[in-house]
């Protein structure tokens, strides 16, 4: 066990596009793990709603992550998009910028928007910023994952990163410096501050058994065990500085990078 980790506390989110920011949803998983301490799942306030919803998610976080306790967030979604999306719709390739021009178009933090009623024009803007299904980032060639446009098949993440990216435009805009979106804030990690990281579940649950848990729920606590596992053991810091050569490095700053991927 390392005699020094970079991390107090660890939360895994297994995430769901399903509906809308104020539905209630069986998909929406929180797993926290203390430095010593297994993960456990975290449950919603007390509501008649029965799960989280998208929204909550975020205010919890926004609230947890403004404690004095460094923290390692891992959230089942991609944060950003491949190049290609970035040259074809004339976007600087800045994640800031990024973030507020998807959010003015898929506005699927506003109450009552489903995804699908952005794809399909009842909402927002979707037909001036789609993507092509072929189109992926280097991290997701890398661990042979799903294209972020790659809608209505198993496994893909499409829907749920069309419904969380602008939840961290609002966790950006409402802890501001306290947070470290990585690797977008730079691929060194800084001291004592908390992390937000995207993470892929297929990546880590493997090592871990299911135990009684769902689909959803193995996902979450893998994630918050995978990442409190390899701090606890002096590996996890290897993973911030995956090997990409300069030319790749600079795009996955602005694609993002799954933790984990090496």
């Amino acid at each position: 066990m390392s005699s020094n980790p970079s991390f107090q506390r660890y939360i895994g989110i297994d995430y769901s596009g399903a509906e809308t920011a104020e539905s209630s949803l069986k998909g929406l998983r929180v797993y926290r793990a203390q430095a010593i301490a297994e993960p456990e799942e975290v449950m919603p306030p007390p509501s008649p709603r029965k799960y989280w919803t998208r929204r909550g998610i975020a205010e919890w976080l926004r609230q947890t992550l403004t404690q004095d306790l460094p923290t390692l967030v891992g959230i089942d979604h991609s944060f950003s998009f491949p190049l290609r999306y970035f040259e074809v719709h004339q976007l600087p390739p800045d994640w800031p910028n990024f973030l507020n021009d998807f959010q003015c178009h898929w506005p699927t933090d506003q109450p009552y928007t489903y995804v699908d009623f952005v794809r399909h024009g009842s909402a927002g803007n979707g037909d001036a910023r789609m993507g092509n299904p072929r189109w992926r980032r280097i991290c997701e060639e890398r661990c042979k994952a799903k294209s972020v446009f790659q809608f209505d098949v198993q496994g893909s993440v499409a829907k749920s990163t069309h419904a969380g990216i602008p939840w961290l435009r609002y966790l950006r805009y409402e802890l501001g410096e306290a947070v470290h979106f990585w690797p977008f804030d730079g691929w060194d990690i800084p001291p004592g501050k908390s992390v937000i990281v995207e993470a892929y579940p297929a990546l880590y649950k493997q090592f871990f058994p299911v135990e009684n848990r769902t689909s959803d729920q193995h996902d979450a606590y893998s994630i918050a065990a995978w990442m409190r596992q390899n701090d606890q053991d002096g590996k996890l810091l290897s993973f911030f500085t995956p090997n990409l050569p300069g030319n790749l490095r600079g795009i996955a700053e602005v694609e993002g990078w799954i933790l984990g991927v090496i």
